[in-house]
């Protein structure tokens, strides 16, 4: 007698991957509408997922072995940074980021870079043809890689059949919302798909030792697409940033296990490809204004590297009785916050003026050290008084309008110098680090304590 292996219906979120036993309009979860899809559940596949999983005994931390396994270098310096140094053998890594800024082709770039140097990379393009994908390389210049194999291929178990013969080094699946598993009756790119297929992938890079990236799409809000989960399973999570009409591209790392999780690569996207930004504070800096109100340079940290970029503050008259906040790169609720103090403790008028803040090159500022140009960027446009040329601004602004100190000012005041800039505002306190006194004789130190001090040395 043959066993009917259960089913059963079940409705579940393609948002967070919420499910419920019937439909609603609503998701429970993360309240989004219309979000809720029918999908069949099977015992059986849940079966060969436990019987799939590794049957290691546990054993003592003490007794285990340390391995010093090198990481895979690629020819691109940031591409390296991003991940830690380098591609770690095993490690699940997904990329990210808006249709057409360049996942595919920075993957593609990556994949024959390690192939000349000698490991066994298997391309698996879910969306493309082969030859879509030959034209692609044709067009990046990197056509000449023995040891690269590419396949148009979505059904999971043939993937899984063509990694036991070829046995390779690095597997690259685009895109992991267009592959799907046999056994599961939804949809691919549904949640449940997402979920068991990349959860198969994982184990099976961790087994062999494979260093395996997934590309993910991203919902209209920005977020990876697919159950939140996918986020937990791999190593290593990569987001592209930039503007749809902008040539320069942020490649950041949210999530790393293997390396920091607060570095940025940048990258230039050319006819050839994507090419790497050594001296991003050069670019961002290029087509700075001379003589004009509003424009602050401020040097800020992503991980261990230091990079200048311009803030630019416009304060106009509101028109309509309600006063705006705009921002582009910066977070708008701290602006606000900023615009108070200045108001409250400098008592400059702002309570009917629109207020518009922009960091240029579409970098995305989080550091706490530019609230001081922030606020002298907005005060600098309402008083229509220049910024000198040469000058930085660096510190974190309170809420009694002191300024605090902030962390590794001499490798911001060293970027500063090497770009031709002459003095630099900083908070009192970071006298006290040694290093700054010493490495900094050719370079005026301000200090100042209170962001009124600030304003008065301007």
């Amino acid at each position: 007698m043959v066993k009917i292996a259960k089913s059963k219906t079940v409705y579940v979120c393609q948002e967070c991957g919420t499910q419920s036993p019937a439909w609603s309009g609503k998701c429970s979860g993360c309240g989004s509408w219309n979000s809720l899809v029918e999908e069949n559940t099977s015992s059986s596949l849940s079966a060969h997922s436990t019987a799939s999983a590794s049957t290691d005994e546990p054993v003592l931390l003490s007794d285990v072995l340390g391995e010093s396994v090198p990481r895979l270098k690629t020819d691109n310096e940031e591409f390296n940074r991003v991940l830690g140094g380098g591609v770690v053998r095993g490690s699940v890594t997904l990329l990210g980021g808006d249709p057409g800024i360049g996942k595919s082709t920075l993957a593609l770039q990556i994949a024959c870079t390690l192939s000349q140097k000698g490991q066994k990379v298997f391309y698996v393009s879910g969306e493309e043809s082969v030859a879509q994908t030959k034209m692609r390389a044709d067009r990046l210049s990197e056509n000449e890689n023995s040891k690269l194999y590419i396949v148009n291929q979505v059904d999971l178990g043939v993937i899984l059949k063509q990694l036991e013969t070829l046995k390779p080094d690095v597997v690259v699946i685009d895109s992991i919302q267009v592959v799907y598993h046999p056994e599961v009756t939804s949809s691919p790119g549904s949640v449940s798909q997402v979920r068991e297929c990349a959860s198969f992938l994982t184990q099976v890079a961790k087994a062999k030792g494979i260093a395996l990236f997934l590309i993910g799409h991203v919902t209209k809000e920005g977020m990876l697409a697919g159950p939140r989960v996918l986020e937990h399973l791999v190593d290593t999570v990569l987001y592209f940033e930039g503007e749809r009409y902008s040539t320069y591209r942020i490649l950041r790392t949210t999530k790393n296990r293997f390396g920091a999780t607060n570095e940025i690569g940048v990258f230039e996207m050319t006819v050839s490809g994507l090419k790497e930004v050594r001296n991003p504070s050069e670019i961002f800096l290029s087509e700075r204004p001379v003589n004009t109100s509003g424009s602050v340079v401020v040097p800020i940290m992503e991980g261990t590297r230091p990079f200048l970029v311009e803030i630019q503050g416009l304060v106009s008259r509101a028109n309509f009785g309600m006063a705006r906040q705009k921002t582009q790169g910066f977070d708008s609720n701290r602006l606000s916050l900023l615009a108070a103090v200045l108001e409250k403790k400098m008592g400059l008028s702002l309570q009917d003026k629109d207020i518009f803040l922009n960091v240029v090159g579409g970098v995305r500022v989080v550091d706490p050290a530019a609230d001081l140009a922030v606020a002298l960027a907005v005060a600098s446009a309402l008083l229509d008084k220049n910024i000198p040329q040469d000058l930085v601004v660096l510190g974190e602004v309170g809420l009694s309008a002191e300024i605090r100190s902030i962390s590794q000012v001499v490798a911001r005041v060293k970027e500063a110098e090497k770009l031709g800039f002459k003095r630099c505002l900083l908070p009192k306190n970071n006298l006290k680090a040694k290093d700054i006194q010493t490495q900094t004789k050719n370079f005026e130190i301000i200090p100042v304590e209170s962001l009124k001090q600030a304003i008065s040395h301007l």
